[in-house]
C-alpha cells in the first residue's frame, strides 16, 4: 500500500493509504443519502425522536455524512490503538497504524506466540469499539433534543462502533475473532497447528461472506471476503514456515562456496549462456581475483541480442547491487529478504564481504519440504545435508 504519515499517537505513526482518500468521500456520500433511514433506526431508542426534516434541511445531510464518516474512521484508529497499546505492553513494537480501503491495520514488528498475549491483543480492539459505542450511546441519550444533528452523529457512531466490534469478533481469521480462536486453540496444541485450523475456519467464513455479498449486492462485503481469504492463506503459510525453520540457519541450507560455480567478469555473454545451459543454472556469482564483484542471471544475459553475445562480457550485464546475507542469519530471514526484493537467490558472505555460499529460493523450499515430510523442525546438523543433495538445476 502507498501511504503517508499524518501524525503519531503514543509514538506510533498514523498513516493514510491512498485508497482511504478514495473511500472516505464514498462513505460520506452513502451516510448522507441514508440520513433519514438511520434516523428511523435511532428513533426506536430516542426520546424525544429525531426530527428528520431538521437533519435533511439544505445541505445538512451531506455535512452529517462527512462528520459521521470522519468519526467512524477515528473510531477505527482507536480500535487499532487498542490492539497496539496492549501489544506494546507485552513488548511488541508497532511499526504503524494504517487506514485503507477496508478499515485499519496495526502492523506488529513480531508475532506473539503465547496464546494469552494474542488473546488479549486480539480482544483489545473490539473492547475499545464497544467502549466507544457505549460512550456514544450515552451521549446520544444525554444531549438535549434541541441539538438533533449532534444527537444523530453520536447515535450513528454508537451503532457503527458496536457493529464494528461484533463484526470483528466473527471467526474470520485473520480478523480479531479469528485471532481469538487461534489463541484458544493454541492452549493445547502447537501455534502452527492452531493457525492452520483458524485459517481454514477463516476461509470458510470468507466464502460464506462473499456469497452473502454476491446475492445481496454487497460489493464491499465481497472485497472484505477476498482479503480475509487471502490473509488467512498467507498468514497460515507464514506461520507454518516460521515453525519449520525454527533454529535453522542460512549455513544449514546454503550451497557452500567450494561447491559453487562462478564466472569471471571477462567471460563473454555467449560463454555465460553456454555455461547456464551446461550447468542448468540460471544465476552465477561473478568473481574476479578471488573477490566477489557481481551477480549475473539469465534475465541479465537475455538483454543482449543473440548476434551480439560474443561481443559483450559478463561485466557489461552483471548486477553490482548485491543482495547478501550472513551465514549465521535465520533461514526465515533469508526467505523474507528474497520475498521483499523479488529475487531468486541471495549471496552468503562473511564479515569481510567474501563469498561463502549461495542460498536460492529453491534451496529454502526444498528444505521446507524435507522438514515437513520428515516431521522434523530441529536444525540440520553438519552430518545431515539433505538439501545439498537436491537437483541444482533451478539456480
Amino acid at each position: 500500500m502507498r501511504s503517508f504519515t499524518v501524525g503519531r499517537a503514543f509514538g506510533i505513526p498514523i498513516k493514510l493509504d491512498l485508497t482511504f482518500l478514495l473511500i472516505l468521500p464514498v462513505f460520506a456520500w452513502l451516510i448522507g443519502t441514508q440520513v433519514e433511514l438511520w434516523a428511523d433506526y435511532l428513533n426506536a431508542f430516542a426520546t424525544p425522536a429525531l426530527d428528520a426534516d431538521a437533519l435533511t434541511a439544505g445541505q445538512m445531510q451531506w455535512v452529517l455524512g462527512a462528520v459521521a464518516a470522519v468519526g467512524l474512521f477515528v473510531g477505527v484508529v482507536l480500535h487499532e490503538l487498542g490492539h497496539s497499546l496492549v501489544a506494546m505492553r507485552y513488548g511488541f513494537p508497532i511499526d504503524s497504524i494504517t487506514l485503507w480501503l477496508f478499515g485499519g491495520i496495526a502492523r506488529l514488528t513480531d508475532q506473539p506466540e503465547d496464546w494469552r498475549q494474542e488473546f488479549f491483543i486480539a480482544l483489545a480492539g473490539p473492547a475499545v469499539s464497544i467502549a466507544l459505542g457505549v460512550v456514544s450511546a450515552l451521549a446520544f441519550v444525554a444531549i438535549p433534543a434541541g441539538l438533533p444533528t449532534v444527537r444523530f452523529v453520536f447515535g450513528y457512531l454508537a451503532l457503527m462502533n458496536l457493529a464494528l466490534a461484533a463484526f470483528n469478533l466473527l471467526p474470520g481469521f485473520p480478523m480479531d475473532g479469528g485471532r481469538v480462536l487461534r489463541a484458544l486453540l493454541a492452549r493445547n496444541r502447537s501455534f502452527a497447528s492452531a493457525t492452520s485450523t483458524a485459517a481454514e475456519v477463516g476461509k470458510v467464513f470468507a466464502v460464506l461472506l462473499g456469497l452473502f455479498g454476491l446475492f445481496n449486492g454487497g460489493i464491499v462485503l465481497i472485497g472484505i471476503a477476498f482479503f480475509i481469504y487471502i490473509g488467512a492463506t498467507s498468514e497460515a503459510q507464514q506461520t507454518v514456515m516460521n515453525a519449520a525453520f525454527s533454529d535453522v540457519r542460512v549455513r544449514d541450507v546454503m550451497t557452500e562456496s567450494d561447491e559453487l560455480d562462478t564466472v569471471s567478469p571477462d567471460e563473454s555473454v555467449a560463454d555465460l549462456m553456454e555455461a547456464m545451459f551446461r550447468e542448468r543454472h540460471t544465476g552465477f556469482p561473478v568473481v574476479e581475483n578471488g573477490e566477489l564483484v557481481g551477480m549475473v542471471t539469465l534475465d541479465d544475459a537475455r538483454q543482449v541480442s543473440e548476434v551480439e553475445r560474443d561481443a559483450y562480457t559478463v561485466r557489461d550485464v552483471m548486477s553490482t547491487d548485491l543482495k547478501t546475507i550472513p551465514a549465521s542469519d535465520e533461514a526465515m530471514t533469508a526467505f523474507e529478504k528474497i520475498q521483499e526484493h523479488g529475487i531468486g537467490r541471495l549471496l552468503v558472505v562473511d564479515a569481510d564481504g567474501a563469498l561463502t555460499g549461495l542460498l536460492s529460493r529453491t534451496d529454502l523450499m526444498t528444505a521446507f519440504d524435507i522438514i515437513q515430510k520428515s516431521g522434523r523442525s530441529e536444525r540440520f546438523t553438519p552430518n545431515e545435508e539433505p538439501v545439498r543433495e537436491r537437483e541444482r538445476a533451478s539456480r
